[in-house]
């Protein structure tokens, strides 16, 4: 079969026609991933825990130094990103003689001069188990990232933040 110049003149421009468009979607792909990639990160807004008792409050006051965090251990790791991740993990004991059913807890990273490198604020209470009767314990995982690599990371906190109590 020969093609006529008519012919071959339909297969070119169907040709370009299909080059046309894929160039197109490519443009639109590159353009969206470019957008995507730009946008500023949602801001990484602390938990709060509801009808809690905080600070400033005088039953909070009394009850906070009665659940204490101790043991505290770090873990930390460099990230794909160039940047450092660390989990900060302590015992809570409650010795205030009630049941908690909300605790929030806050994680730093401290350096020589007592500075904050870098804090995060979580609910332990109910989210890693539903509550927290006198006298028992529960261990809070604080993960932290996005930490320079070359801040200084002499020591780690934790602080009861709000209690709740059943």
């Amino acid at each position: 079969m020969v093609l006529s110049e008519t012919d071959s003149g339909e297969v070119d421009a169907s040709r370009r026609n299909i080059w046309i468009v894929v160039g197109v979607f490519g443009l639109l792909l590159v353009a969206a991933l470019g957008y995507i990639i730009s946008r500023p990160a949602a801001p990484n807004v602390a938990p709060r825990l509801e009808n809690a008792l905080r600070a400033g409050d005088a039953e909070f006051e009394q009850y906070k130094d009665r659940v204490q965090i101790d043991q505290l251990e770090a873990l930390e790791s460099p990230t794909a990103t160039g940047t450092m991740w660390m989990k900060l993990t302590g015992t809570v004991r409650n010795f205030t003689g009630r049941t908690i059913n909300g605790l929030e807890v806050r994680g730093k990273i401290v350096d020589s001069q007592k500075q904050v490198v870098k804090e995060r604020t979580i609910i332990v209470i109910p989210n890693a188990q539903p509550e927290l009767a006198s006298n028992r314990t529960t261990i809070a995982d604080v993960s932290i990232d996005n930490i320079s690599k070359t801040a200084e990371r002499a020591n780690i906190e934790m602080d009861v933040v709000a209690i709740r109590f059943k």
